[in-house]
């Protein structure tokens, strides 16, 4: 167990990275008790291993065991299918001032934007939030994860590609036909929360 000196440390090295730890865990578990009850969880598991992290990325750290708990919390709890639906009005997208028609079609993309990531896969998911939202680099993912970095490029790749395809089927169009929309719209993915 830790000591009270090392608490200020724990305290310092994970802390920061909570909202971070949150959104990964929201966004894997689709609901918001789901996601408060994981993190809380991750960081009690961090605290208690906390004497045998060795330095180095105290995020990635974090987010690893983040991304564990959710996936056993997951398995014991509930499957993929049965996940409820991402409530869209607890996020805001931006905090600077829109004109209406701004903020009209920066909603709109949003909402569509949360509605295509919904639909991808948890892993799909997983790496794209990782990449786009959290801002990780591959080999962060890769540690995270435990797949090679070759592999969460690839990964990467296919997550965005079916985000497009995703996205392309919401807006009634083909890629051909309103390319322009659905790149604004895969853009937006990160500025999500």
């Amino acid at each position: 167990m830790l000591e009270q000196n090392d608490l200020p440390n724990f305290e310092e090295a994970l802390l920061p990275h909570l909202d971070a730890a949150y959104n990964l865990a929201r966004w894997l578990t689709r609901n918001d008790q789901d996601a408060e009850d994981v993190v809380q969880e991750a960081y009690l598991r961090a605290f208690r291993f906390f004497l045998g992290f060795r330095g180095g990325d105290a995020r990635a750290w974090l987010m690893k065991i983040v991304r564990n708990s959710c996936y056993t919390w997951m398995h014991a709890n509930r499957h993929e299918k049965d996940a409820i639906e991402f409530d869209e009005d607890l996020f805001s997208s931006d905090s600077r001032a829109l004109n209406p028609e701004e903020a009209a079609l920066q909603s709109d993309n949003g909402a569509m934007v949360r509605k295509a990531l919904e639909q991808l896969p948890v892993n799909a998911r997983e790496v794209l939030v990782l990449r786009e939202l959290q801002g990780m680099s591959y080999r962060e993912i890769a540690d995270i994860t435990g797949m090679a970095a070759g592999t969460v490029m690839s990964s990467l790749s296919r997550a965005r590609g079916r985000l497009r395809q995703i996205l392309t089927e919401l807006t009634g169009g083909d890629v051909g036909s309103k390319p322009r929309q659905v790149e604004a719209m895969s853009k937006c993915v990160r500025r999500q929360p």
